[in-house]
């Protein structure tokens, strides 16, 4: 089959992917529901036509193998992930699940030094649980048995919701993979933002996975009539907040870090009334994991400083960590020497500020990422989208950096 044909391929299957969703009109796949036994039986099929061996694990990523007839390294890996965030759109992590399958069908007839295990991730954005990465953290060693007794929105443990998918929790992470097993790990993925298409680029090579750190903080204040109170008598904890905000954002676009509020909760929220309490988050990130800690230090003190000139009260909460991750040098370069040959243009090295399950794997297995250009860098949305020519280019690449690792080991 030709790539252009395999690209149509693979545009069809996200298609088809998306139709597993619990959202009506709209697109929702979450761990340990129908929606994802109906996309993973889906997706074992595909492996099967493949010519890959298929099976299910701990936790419920799905499988597939390409057995080498005598594989004197060890396993290859490449994957991404299945699920989805509500109202998602169809290729954020399933296009690279996609773009692996169909590689190895391009690479049925030829023998390989190792076998090459494709993997579907089945939880990345934590959209049940709240917990991310666990498809991947049960694989690299790292599930953590306390996430068991977490709850969804329905009361349901993700002890029971494994019982009910037929998995036992018990033994969840138990089958995960050693650093003596794995080869490397590769990623495709869209690349959620808007350098490549900037650039006129249909993929670019990954340097590094963005750290993070969220926050949770509480500011309070003193509530107040709003027509009676002087300004200069008042503790207004929203008009603290403002200025920690403005704060947040200078220091970010003065330093190697992205930095966003996402969630403002004003009490008692009403018209008339000073605010007298305010719950805001904070998440920041940076590809340099010194430079992160050291912006969190700094902007924890001006956040205080400011609560202290105001009289406010400031308490924070540190809510979620990630580090930084560096993709494998050498990697990145061989997939760069792939992306010149395939399009005639020098690669584009480009870092990611946004998580994937490549951070975790990353614990066991040198990794390395090829972004995917996506229309106007949109993603988490119904509009995101992607060109089935630059999947091609994707998939070809994909292909032919799996060739190359069977020549350089």
């Amino acid at each position: 089959m030709e790539i252009n044909q395999s690209a149509s391929k693979i545009m069809q299957q996200a298609n088809k992917l998306a139709e597993f969703t619990a959202m009506e009109g709209g697109l929702l796949r979450a761990y340990l529901t129908p929606e994802h036994r109906q996309a993973h039986q889906q997706i074992a099929d595909w492996m099967t036509e493949a010519g890959l061996q298929v099976w299910e694990d701990s936790v419920g990523n799905q499988w597939g193998r390409k057995v080498a007839s005598n594989p004197t390294l060890p396993t290859l890996m490449i994957g991404s992930h299945s699920d989805t965030v509500a109202n998602a759109g169809k290729y954020d992590g399933n296009l690279g699940v996609l773009l692996a399958i169909e590689a190895m069908q391009v690479l049925s007839d030829i023998d390989l030094p190792f076998n090459i295990d494709i993997v579907a991730f089945a939880d990345e954005e934590g959209t049940r649980f709240n917990t991310t990465l666990i498809g991947s953290s049960a694989v690299a060693g790292c599930f953590q048995s306390n996430w068991l007794d977490i709850e969804d929105n329905d009361g349901i443990s993700m002890r029971q919701a494994m019982l009910d998918f037929g998995l036992q929790p018990e033994i969840a992470g138990h089958d995960q993979y050693t650093k003596e097993q794995l080869l490397a790990y590769l990623e495709v993925h869209i690349e959620q933002g808007p350098v490549l298409e900037s650039k006129d680029l249909a993929v670019g090579v990954v340097t590094a996975i963005a750290g993070a750190k969220r926050y949770q903080f509480n500011v309070r204040g003193m509530a107040g009539h709003a027509g009676t109170v002087p300004l200069d008598l008042r503790q207004d904890a929203l008009c603290g907040v403002a200025q920690m905000i403005s704060s947040i954002e200078y220091f970010a676009s003065n330093h190697d870090v992205v930095a966003t509020v996402g969630k403002c909760e004003v009490k008692p929220g009403a018209v008339n009334v000073i605010p007298g309490e305010v719950n805001f988050t904070l998440d920041i990130r940076s590809q340099d994991q010194a430079i992160l800690e050291s912006s969190c230090v700094t902007l924890l003190n001006q956040l205080e400083a400011i609560a202290q000139e105001r009289q406010l009260t400031f308490q924070s909460e540190k809510i979620y960590q990630a580090e930084a991750v560096p993709c494998n040098s050498k990697l990145q370069q061989q997939w760069a020497e792939v992306v010149e040959q395939q399009t005639q243009k020098e690669a584009c090295l480009l870092h990611s500020g946004a998580g994937h399950d490549a951070m975790v794997i990353a614990k066991i297995a040198d990794i390395a990422m090829l972004f995917v250009r996506c229309e106007k860098g949109i993603s988490h949305n119904p509009r995101e989208q992607v060109m089935t020519s630059d999947v091609g280019v994707a998939l070809t690449c994909l292909v032919e950096m799996v060739k190359k690792l069977a020549v350089s080991g």
